[in-house]
């Protein structure tokens, strides 16, 4: 997939709408009208996902980053950030631009992430302990993580959130989302399993 100069996938005029239709439509969203939210995703929300997986090649990275333009892109016209309404186009793929890069270079500086299946086997205390001994367990260790890593514990193991969700609440990327998660999770049953031997 090649892209045009400004970001948008090829075949894909960059400016979907007049610059009078983008600055209507960019103070509809300011003024907090849900129809304009709608329009603005409907409008963008593909040609981004499109931009994103031409550089990473992981559809559910490319969906979840497109969300996280979209929901950026809503915030920062909510903001009154934009200067400019009539460029709104260009504010889309700039915000998914950076988006983007932010999350190429955070990616780079991550560790390998555990899968959950093998962090889970961890997990298992002795025999000799009855689920409300396990439970108290799993609340002592909870207890010395980082607020942050607990609640994305939270959220996904209790809330069944996703993890472009859970970023989508907590201003993170989901990669970054999946990375805390795993190392809060292997923490976690380390220590309850320190915990069961006393």
């Amino acid at each position: 997939m090649t892209l045009q100069p400004g970001g948008a996938p090829a075949g894909v005029s960059r400016t979907l709408l007049t610059p009078q239709q983008q600055r209507s439509l960019a103070e509809r969203i300011r003024g907090h009208e849900p129809s304009a939210e709608e329009e603005l995703v409907s409008l963008f929300s593909d040609r981004v996902r499109f931009m994103v997986l031409a550089r990473t090649r992981d559809p559910e990275v490319a969906r979840d980053l497109a969300q996280d333009v979209m929901l950026a892109v809503v915030r920062a016209l909510r903001g009154e950030q934009l200067r400019e309404p009539e460029h709104l186009a260009g504010f889309v793929y700039g915000t998914a631009r950076n988006v983007l890069n932010n999350y190429l270079r955070t990616r780079s500086r991550l560790p390998k992430e555990d899968p959950i299946d093998d962090a889970l086997n961890l997990a298992q205390p002795p025999a000799r302990v009855d689920d409300s001994e396990r439970m108290g367990l799993v609340r002592r260790a909870l207890a010395f993580l980082d607020s942050t890593d607990r609640r994305i514990l939270l959220l996904t193991l209790v809330e069944g959130l996703k993890p472009g969700q859970i970023g989508a609440q907590l201003g993170m990327t989901s990669e970054v989302v999946r990375a805390r998660k795993s190392r809060a999770l292997k923490k976690t049953m380390e220590r309850v399993k320190r915990l069961s031997r006393r």
